[in-house]
């Protein structure tokens, strides 16, 4: 049986809220980099190959804040989830395809962060129920 004190915070809004905007931190917070470090963005984008790269380090950053903005404001949650499920994906698919890498290490270190990221869209799953509740 859960204690109270355990019951009590789980069921406050504002956990669910902190908790949300943890497991959007690495979104919304490479958005605002990105933003104050354009060239760095467009730089991260060139070296994945994405052209024009420009528009690529735009729209990452409309996808990261919007999605994250949907999901923590609880307007739309499961279209914010959505576009960053999607999103991660992607990026997962252009930056760490590790079935391509020949070396263990390198291989065994991509699938990692594969599993990280499919680990991410499973919490995104989980807000989006949450955020529906509250």
């Amino acid at each position: 049986m859960t204690p109270d004190f355990i019951a009590a915070l789980v069921s406050a809004r504002w956990f669910a809220l902190l908790a949300v905007a943890l497991l959007t931190l690495p979104y919304w917070s490479s958005a605002i980099f990105k933003t104050i470090h354009w060239q760095s963005g467009v730089a991260e984008m060139r070296a994945a190959r994405l052209s024009p790269a420009p528009l690529f380090a735009v729209l990452t950053i409309a996808v990261q804040a919007l999605g994250s903005l949907l999901l923590i404001t609880g307007f739309a949650p499961w279209l914010g989830a959505g576009m960053l499920g999607g999103f991660t994906v992607a990026a997962t698919a252009i930056a760490h395809p590790y079935w391509k890498e020949h070396k263990s290490a390198l291989r065994i270190q991509q699938r990692t962060v594969v599993f990280e990221h499919a680990a991410l869209i499973g919490g995104l799953m989980l807000a989006v129920a949450v955020m529906e509740y509250f």
